[in-house]
């Protein structure tokens, strides 16, 4: 597969896949070639990185799970699958959430540079993950900009060590496909997209999307326009 952006010297990225991700019996990650998808990225300055989001957010950590109740006043979840479906089971549902995902990231961010922040996390601040994901074949140009550690509990087994990793392209339709459509799976986690100010962050996750704007008013904004993909639990959930 000459050309092929996954290839490696022992062969194709299938071939690779198989190999680092697959474990014993079944696939680890099924239908994991349809999350490939081609880079595009260039490098950033992780202290850079993470001075801007120390200024821009001093109320916590960039851990995306976390930022709904961080910035509730500029918050609002829109669901990825009618009736609020939380998984998709067929191509024709996959195409809905991908979509629903790329039409909010595209009124955020066309025509600008995105951040794409991956995450994976330890016992050791070094170590390996904890448990294998799709993140470096999906991710591969992310760089190491964080690490969150909780070292609360007095045993060392029970530490964990949350690791960020980001890289900086330009946004276009389709361009993170892959690991969009691994949230879907829940193969991958507290991913999250956010404009190079940091102002905008889209926080896909399994069955929806958390989205933080700049204002209140440009939350309510996007969330009147998008009222059919909205929940309906009164708090928005």
């Amino acid at each position: 597969m000459e050309g092929c952006t996954f290839c490696t010297a022992d062969g194709c990225h299938q071939q690779y896949l198989d190999r680092n991700i697959k474990g014993q019996g079944e696939p680890a990650f099924p239908g994991r070639s349809a999350w490939l998808q081609p880079r595009g990225s260039f490098a950033i300055d992780p202290a850079l990185l993470a001075a801007l989001w120390r200024e821009r957010h001093p109320s916590g950590p960039p851990v995306a799970h976390t930022f709904r109740t961080r910035y509730a006043d500029r918050w609002v979840r829109f669901h990825s699958l009618p009736g609020s479906k939380r998984y998709p089971e067929s191509e024709d549902e996959y195409a809905i959430v991908l979509d629903r995902y790329n039409t909010i990231l595209d009124e955020l961010f066309t025509g600008t540079d995105v951040f794409v922040v991956t995450m994976d996390w330890s016992n050791t601040p070094t170590g390996p993950a904890g448990y294998p994901t799709p993140q470096p074949m999906l991710h591969p140009d992310g760089i190491h900009w964080w690490t969150e550690s909780d070292q609360d509990d007095p045993d060392p087994e029970f530490h964990t060590h949350t690791r960020l990793y980001a890289d900086r392209r330009r946004w276009s339709r389709g361009c993170i496909d892959g690991l969009l459509r691994a949230v879907a799976d829940e193969a991958l986690v507290d991913v999250f997209i956010a404009d190079t100010e940091l102002r905008r962050i889209h926080h896909p996750y399994d069955g929806g999307a958390d989205v933080i704007l700049a204002t209140s008013p440009e939350r309510d904004g996007v969330r009147a326009q998008h009222a059919d993909w909205l929940s309906s639990h009164p708090a928005g959930l």
